[in-house]
């Protein structure tokens, strides 16, 4: 089984295409394997002389990843996609389709703000089950208080700034969406179904 995972930071996002991003995963794949596979070495060594040893294209790495995942289970875990540039995201969510097309074994977990969630359903179909999730307003004011009671200047707020902070911050907490993308359709409730 393989198990990879990629995490979007905004202050990235010129380095973070979808070559780079599927690269880095196929880079994880390939070094948790302790020997790279021959089709993968002769795709490598082709695209190294085709192109003057620079690296592989995305076409070439979505099919290293088909390969790769067709022969085992594998898990891509995706977090923050929301932070991914949009013409980058949508490169993404059709290499993606690409693998899981090849892969039925293949499982991808994401992460994002709600407001992703529409492109992923319009792009991938029916292969996507999701859930929101999100931290329940207490969970927000017991993790304030944590926080509010490790101040290192104690005397700073009052009682007045303190009630504001843990009256103003739960409400704009904001839910996080998550979804798991199928190589293969598989009936799931009705409960779990992106609606």
């Amino acid at each position: 089984m393989a198990v990879t995972c990629f995490y979007f930071d905004f202050a990235a996002r010129k380095e973070q295409s979808a070559t780079n991003v599927l690269g880095s995963l196929l880079k994880q794949m390939i070094s948790g394997t302790g020997k790279i596979p021959e089709e993968i070495r002769q795709t490598l060594r082709e695209q190294k002389e085709a192109s003057g040893g620079r690296r592989p294209q995305l076409v070439d790495i979505v099919k290293m990843l088909q390969l790769i995942t067709s022969s085992q289970r594998t898990y891509i875990c995706i977090d923050a996609l929301d932070e991914c540039a949009a013409a980058q995201r949508f490169r993404l969510f059709d290499s993606l389709k690409e693998i899981l097309e090849r892969s039925p074994s293949a499982r991808v977990f994401v992460t994002t703000r709600p407001h992703i969630r529409a492109e992923i359903e319009k792009r991938l179909a029916e292969r996507v089950a999701s859930v929101s999730v999100g931290p329940t307003r207490n969970d927000i004011v017991s993790y304030l208080r944590s926080r509010l009671g490790e101040d290192e200047m104690p005397d700073a707020m009052d009682e007045i700034l303190e009630a504001e902070i843990l009256d103003k911050i739960p409400e704009n907490i904001s839910q996080m969406w998550v979804g798991e993308l199928y190589g293969e359709c598989h009936p799931i409730s009705s409960a779990n179904r992106c609606v």
